[in-house]
């Protein structure tokens, strides 16, 4: 499979309260399109402990409905950043180990791409925001 890079977005610093640096579009998106397929890196959950211990506990997240594999997106497939309104969604592929963002609404030239942590839905409003991974207290007791 050939996967190329996307020329479409870029990185640069967020507006978002507390965020440090997001994804932007490099040029109109429309609602619909896939703005990136990012690649990612599996870490079994048995190496859960080790990396709670670094700066990738920021940026892992759940890539199995059991809890049984992690990953970190490649690409700028981990550094979007969660709104409640986001303008786009997110979508993993287990069998290809990717994940597929895509846009929601129209996404304009320099605007900031996000997603919504919970699960990828839109709509979800009533959960606190984590991309798929448990508190880490649940993930310390799970080794």
């Amino acid at each position: 499979m050939k996967l190329p890079t996307s020329d479409r977005i870029y990185l640069s610093r967020s507006k978002i309260k507390g965020a440090n640096r997001g994804v932007f579009a490099h040029s109109k998106i429309k609602k619909g399109e896939i703005i990136e397929k990012c690649p990612v890196v599996i870490i079994p959950a048995v190496e859960l402990p080790d990396i709670n211990k670094t700066t990738l506990l920021n940026y892992y997240f759940c890539f199995a409905k059991d809890e049984s594999k992690w990953a970190i997106a490649l690409g700028f497939g981990s550094l979007y950043n969660h709104s409640y309104e986001p303008n786009a969604t997110y979508t993993k592929d287990y069998k290809n180990s990717l994940i597929y963002f895509t846009a929601i609404k129209d996404v304009l030239k320099d605007e900031e791409i996000t997603v919504n942590y919970n699960s990828g839905d839109p709509e979800d409003k009533t959960q606190p925001y984590n991309f798929g991974v448990p508190p880490y207290k649940e993930l310390k007791r799970s080794k």
